[in-house]
């Protein structure tokens, strides 16, 4: 037995000291299992809840808010930093879900285009000569062009690049976010060829120039890439390269980060690679005709005539590596398809609008009796905002 000393307390002998250690070996492991047990039911009810939701199919919303629509019928729309952009003929509004005003920019324009790069929107007047540089804090600047605008693509900083169309030659120039010209010049292809679209690398160093030359042996495009970095400062023009493609038009590229562009050609989708000299490094066929072609910074959507009588479409969507991500029949006929902010795929016609997850997962259906002329995500997968003829509502899916 443990034995007591001089001052009446009695010394723990070793075993004792054992046993007691033991026990709370026993008691943590007992503490940590529980703690086990729950964590994993917690993340196993998690999980279940998310494949529920992430499974569910939705044919019904609540609506949560409802603003009547007071600008016209020939308003187009653009989400914009998580707002609405509304823009017509004769001037643009920048406004919350609930229609409260951030800022309003008139103007006078024929055919008005916007282009979106970060916290940067340009609204350009095609075929005319104005431009508008703005931000979600209004007007940066403007520009009158000598020559009608073809294009006009914006980086992350405010700089722009616009091409422009003098008979049948193209110009192209540089401005910052306040409309100070930076630099000029007429762009000529190899034999005679004339320019048909650019792009702009989100930092605005890189530049792509499509080019069609047209003559008795047929028609070639011409891509040529522009760096106005360090890396092209020795190059003439700072032309770092140029790649040709014999019987086929390139109306339209886009970077889709610094080192990676897109160009889309009307027989094939071409990947470029590279941030000092781009080279093509996929491309994808187009083995049906296109019925449509979207995409954002990281995928591209293609739409084809189905295979059968039995399938109207077939959405087939690939990431900017060209990896394939997934494939999808539908019947519905439709006027826009687009990459929402979420990358889910909204195909909507006047009165119907179908989305798709990447997954493939048909997550919402709904017909209406109001035109619908835009749909917004909110901040939860199940939050948006329906852009009517009458009215903006906020809704839920449920």
């Amino acid at each position: 037995m443990a034995e007591k000393n001089r001052n009446g307390l009695r010394a723990v002998e070793e075993s004792d000291m054992e046993e007691y250690r033991q026990k709370l070996r026993e008691h943590r492991r007992k503490v940590i299992k529980r703690m086990s047990i729950l964590i994993l039911a917690v993340l196993s009810m998690a999980a279940g809840a998310w494949i529920f939701f992430s499974l569910r199919h939705y044919e019904a919303y609540d609506v949560r808010s409802s603003v009547e629509r007071s600008d016209t019928e020939a308003t187009r729309f653009e989400e914009f930093r998580g707002n609405i952009l509304k823009y017509s003929n004769d001037g643009a509004f920048y406004t919350d879900a609930s229609n409260g005003l951030i800022w309003n920019q008139t103007y006078e324009m024929s055919s008005p285009e916007t282009d979106i790069c970060g916290e940067y929107l340009v609204i350009y007047d095609r075929r005319g000569t104005q431009i508008y540089i703005l931000t979600p804090d209004g007007l940066q600047g403007s520009i009158e062009t000598t020559m009608p605008v073809t294009q006009v693509c914006v980086a992350e900083q405010g700089v722009i690049a616009v091409l422009m169309q003098s008979d049948a030659t193209g110009h192209l120039a540089l401005y910052d976010k306040s409309g100070r010209n930076l630099a000029s010049g007429a762009i000529y292809g190899e034999k005679g060829g004339y320019p048909v679209a650019i792009a702009l690398s989100r930092d605005a160093i890189r530049l792509a120039v499509s080019m069609l030359d047209i003559n008795d042996a047929g028609i070639r495009s011409t891509i040529a890439f522009y760096n106005y970095s360090a890396a092209g400062q020795n190059e003439i023009d700072n032309c770092v390269g140029v790649s040709t493609f014999p019987d086929m038009v390139i109306p339209e590229m886009k970077f889709t980060s610094d080192e990676r562009m897109v160009a889309f050609g009307d027989s094939e989708i071409i990947l470029f690679e590279g941030a000092r000299r781009p080279q093509a490094v996929m491309e994808i066929p187009l083995e049906k005709q296109a019925r449509s072609i979207f995409y954002n910074e990281k995928y591209i959507g293609v739409v084809t005539a189905g295979g059968d009588e039995t399938v109207t479409y077939h959405l087939t969507v690939y990431d900017t590596r060209g990896r394939m991500i997934m494939e999808q029949d539908f019947d519905m006929e439709y006027e826009t398809i687009e990459f929402l902010s979420g990358n889910e795929i909204c195909i909507r016609n006047p009165h119907a609008c179908a989305i798709y997850t990447l997954q493939g997962i048909y997550k919402f259906y709904s017909e209406f009796q109001e035109e619908l002329c835009k749909v917004i995500p909110g901040i939860s997968g199940l939050d948006y905002t329906f852009v009517l003829s009458h009215a903006t509502e906020k809704v839920r899916l449920k």
